[in-house]
Parts: structure tokens; C-alpha cells; sequence
């Protein structure tokens, strides 16, 4: 459920408490402000004038909801309310309904996004969507290696707020392959609505769907595309399982980097060995993967066999479409944006054949 601390202006808390909220001089209360954005429809809270009365009216109504079953929350803009309240509310829940989980929806600074990992969000939405060449997700993702004691990075390829360039230009091949990156660079990932049918259109002047749900309601033909073969849902599903067959993907420090002559191409692989990965095997995952949706590659890998955990030839088992290839330190590979942007490959050890 979304956690929007703010309010209409309509809402009886308007009338019964306007200390709640920022009066202007003139006696009207001010709207919301993210700038550029403005929206004049909307009075966030402020927590300067009766913290405990506004503490605890948020707290009921977060224990109203836990009682009907929500258990997760997206918290919307958290770094705008006063640290010391998530402090407070995040402990509270923690002792009191240890199964509820907090997401940190902070595109801000990083220092105020790693503070809110810290006092206590579960998880918390990041830069990824604006990362997008190799190198940029590389320095990213050991960025987020180093704050893997207390932030835990989520990767949406798009939100109802964000619709960058890349995806509004890029199509069917964007959605893919930055799917594919979002689901297995780290251990968390989500979609947006209607992401399965590839929504690509900007609202003019923004970089965000047009008519999206915080505008209109909006029915899908979710059926009716996948019976067409325009849905991505098959994609969707199948990453999905890959990462529940996969523990190696629901990792994030045991991520290592591989190089490739071309420098658009991203090389990383996860592995867990026997003992950790929960399966009495060990598990190792490497994917290849382009970065730009309009070119293909053709390139050699240099790999580390020794972070892949094999000899000076191994077999691998692509588990996007079934293939088996023979693969050495230096092997050479052909992608396309079109139908083959990225290999997600099973690494076969010895033990395995």
C-alpha cells in the first residue's frame, strides 16, 4: 500500500487539525512542492507544532491497516518528514509486527537516502533507473555492495513518477532488457502496472507515463495482449523463477564483475557455494548482458574464473532459452537487442555432470 503522508483538501483532518499542517501568513495552508512539481491539490503534513498528536494519528492508521492485512508499505517521499519520526515509527513496528516491511520511495540525496536505511527501511528504491551504461551500473552496484549492512537496494525500471528517456524511446527492447538487469543485478526488484504492456508514452513535459493512475482510472487488456504475444508477462514470469530457483540472484554482496571488449556489455556473476546456498549444491549465475536497446554486440569476455568457481573450461546452460554452450576464459558472444539482449547463464560444476 502506498504511504502518502499528506492530504486533500477535504480531508477532515484540514478543519480538526490544522496545526498539522504549514499556514501561510495569509491564512491558507501551503500545498505541495517537489520542484519542479507542483501540486496544488495536495497539503503535506508538517510535524513542527504537535508532534505527538500527528505521531500518533499516523500510527493508528498504519495499525488500522496491519489489522485488515497489509503488511507492506511504500513509503511515498519519506526524506521531506523529520528523521526522528521514521526512528520512532519504524521501531515500533519492528517489536510490535516484525512482518511488516517499509520501502523507502527517497529519490534524493545519497547521504539522506542511506540515513533512512539506517534508522530502520527495509528496503529502498535507488538510482537505478538512471543508470544506464555499463559502467554507471558497475560503479553503482558496488556503491550499494559497501551499504549492504543497512540499505537494501529495491530496482524498478519504472515507476508512476519516472518514465526516463530511455525507456520512452527505446520500446519493446528497453522494457527487456532492463528487466532483465533490474531482476538479477540485485536481490529486490518491482514493476510499475502496466510495465508487462510496454506503456511507453511520456506525459508531454514529463518524464512519466501519460494518464497513469494518479490522474485517472486506468482498465488493461492484460488477456487480450498476452493471447496477441505483446505482453512481457512470459518474461516477467520467467525471471521471477529464475531467481526462486536461483539463491546465487537473491544476493547482493556476492556480486563480481567480469570484463568485455565492448564497453557497453555488462559482465557479473553471483555464486554461493555448497554450504550456503541452501540446496547442498553450489549455485553460480553469470549474465552477460547489453546496456543500450538500439545496438546489438558481438565481443569477447575476459572472465575471473576463479569468482566463478570452475576450471579453464566449463559448461553453462542459458536459462532464458534452454542452450548449453562449452565456454572458456576468453569466450566470444553475439547479442541483439532484438531477441537475444543478455544471457542469464546456469554455471554446470563438475559435480553436476
Amino acid at each position: 500500500m502506498d504511504l502518502a503522508l499528506q492530504c486533500s483538501p477535504d480531508h477532515p483532518w484540514v478543519k480538526e487539525h490544522p496545526e498539522w499542517f504549514v499556514v501561510q501568513a495569509d491564512g491558507t495552508i501551503a500545498y505541495a512542492e517537489n520542484p519542479p512539481k507542483k501540486y496544488q491539490d495536495i497539503y503535506p503534513l508538517s510535524f513542527d507544532t504537535d508532534y505527538e498528536g500527528l505521531y500518533a494519528a499516523v500510527r493508528d492508521m498504519l495499525e488500522l491497516w496491519v489489522a485488515h492485512g497489509v503488511t507492506l508499505f511504500r513509503v511515498d517521499n519519506p526524506h521531506t518528514k523529520p528523521v526522528r519520526f521514521w526512528e520512532e515509527l519504524l521501531a515500533e513496528f519492528a517489536e510490535k509486527h516484525p512482518e511488516v516491511i517499509f520501502l523507502a520511495e527517497a529519490f534524493t540525496r545519497p547521504t539522506m537516502m542511506h540515513t533512512l536505511g539506517k534508522i530502520g527501511y527495509h528496503q529502498s528504491y535507488t538510482y537505478f533507473t538512471w543508470r544506464e551504461s555499463a559502467a554507471e551500473l558497475r560503479e553503482y552496484l558496488e556503491e550499494l555492495v559497501e551499504a549492504a549492512p543497512y540499505m537494501r537496494p529495491s530496482f524498478w525500471p519504472t515507476t508512476h513518477d519516472i518514465l526516463t528517456p530511455y525507456m520512452s524511446s527505446g520500446g519493446r527492447n528497453a522494457f527487456v532488457l532492463r528487466a532483465i538487469l533490474a531482476a538479477t543485478l540485485v536481490p529486490t526488484w518491482g514493476i510499475y502496472n502496466g510495465y508487462e504492456l510496454v506503456e511507453d508514452v511520456p506525459r508531454p513535459g514529463a518524464q512519466e507515463q501519460i494518464d497513469n493512475e494518479k490522474y485517472e482510472f486506468k482498465p488493461r487488456d492484460h488477456a487480450g495482449a498476452l493471447a496477441r504475444g505483446e505482453s512481457l508477462e512470459p518474461l516477467l514470469g520467467t525471471l521471477n523463477r529464475i531467481r526462486r530457483e536461483h539463491p546465487a540472484l537473491q544476493t547482493l554482496t556476492t556480486i563480481r564483475f567480469h570484463e568485455a571488449e565492448d564497453e557497453q556489455v555488462l559482465v557479473f556473476s553471483k555464486h554461493l557455494d555448497a554450504a550456503a546456498s541452501g540446496t547442498g549444491a553450489p549455485d553460480t549465475v553469470l549474465v552477460v548482458s547489453l546496456t543500450a536497446h538500439d545496438r546489438g554486440a558481438s565481443t569477447t569476455l575476459h572472465l575471473d574464473l576463479d569468482a566463478l568457481g570452475v576450471g579453464e573450461s566449463f559448461e553453462v546452460e542459458d536459462l532464458l532459452t534452454g542452450e548449453r554452450f562449452r565456454w572458456d576464459r576468453d569466450p566470444y558472444v553475439i547479442l541483439s537487442a532484438v531477441d537475444r539482449p543478455a544471457h542469464i547463464l546456469r554455471i554446470i560444476h563438475p559435480e553436476e555432470t
